[in-house]
């Protein structure tokens, strides 16, 4: 665990050295959300629209925004970097734990998506967006967001041990596109037409969003919270476990 905490700092400085590189997770998830509520927000208003249960179009579409930012991560960039370099064959040398190399820059990226959420959400409740959940809701959804963030990093990582290849990791990171989209992204799964919906139903960051919506519009439903906490909780462990055997076949 030392070994992780070690490795989760030395992600941490990396960021910090390059600041640049947060403005666009913070500029295009805003951006999409500026531009999602002017498009639709007049068609779903407040208060006759069941699903936004009095709030307005802008709480329903704050989890897109927010799953969107968690999926910037630089962990898999600087995985690169490291390979490149030279540093991840000491580090391979070294008597480090396999687990630690893999979840040392999780760690670090986990702790940014944890800021990155907090400042947009708290730039979101002066629009009129408030966490039905309270307090807790709040934390929770934090940590269900930055869950996501380490497991989609978790995967680019797997991308760039296999291409060594930073212009392949970036195309990598395409693929969240697709699987953002076909989810309930600007209506409730049960208003999609049948095709979206049965995709919708197979993906699972439809889950992942469902229950972030939950925290912000309504108050403890567990049939919704569960299920986003346990595809985060099981696919974190697919990419654990991918990762180390990937290390350990390394050549």
């Amino acid at each position: 665990m030392s070994d992780t905490w070690v490795l989760g700092q030395r992600g941490l400085r990396e960021t910090l050295r390059t600041p640049d590189s947060l403005i666009p997770t913070l500029f295009i998830p805003v951006f999409f959300l500026v531009v999602n509520v002017g498009q639709a927000g007049k068609i779903f208003p407040s208060g006759t629209t069941p699903f936004l249960e009095g709030q307005n179009y802008a709480a329903f579409q704050l989890p897109s925004s927010l799953l969107l930012a968690a999926s910037f991560g630089t962990a898999a960039l600087y995985l690169v970097e490291d390979i490149e370099g030279g540093y991840f064959d000491k580090l391979r040398a070294a008597p480090v734990s396999r687990t630690s190399i893999v979840l040392g820059r999780l760690v670090a990226e986990g702790a940014k998506n944890l800021a990155i959420t907090a400042v947009m959400v708290l730039l979101a409740l002066p629009f009129g967006i408030s966490i039905a959940t309270g307090p807790l809701g709040f934390v929770l959804l934090l940590l269900l967001t930055a869950g996501w963030a380490v497991v989609f990093a978790g995967f680019m990582q797997l991308i760039a041990l296999k291409t060594r290849s930073a212009a392949a990791t970036n195309a990598g990171g395409l693929v969240f596109f697709p699987l953002l989209f076909l989810t309930p992204n600007f209506v409730p799964r049960d208003l999609l037409t049948r095709p979206m919906e049965i995709a919708a139903t197979f993906n699972p960051v439809t889950y992942i969003m469902e229950a972030m919506r939950s925290f912000i519009l309504e108050d403890w439903t567990w049939s919704r919270l569960g299920p986003g906490f346990a595809v985060v909780a099981v696919l974190g462990v697919v990419m654990v476990v991918l990762n180390v055997r990937m290390i350990r076949t390394y050549d």
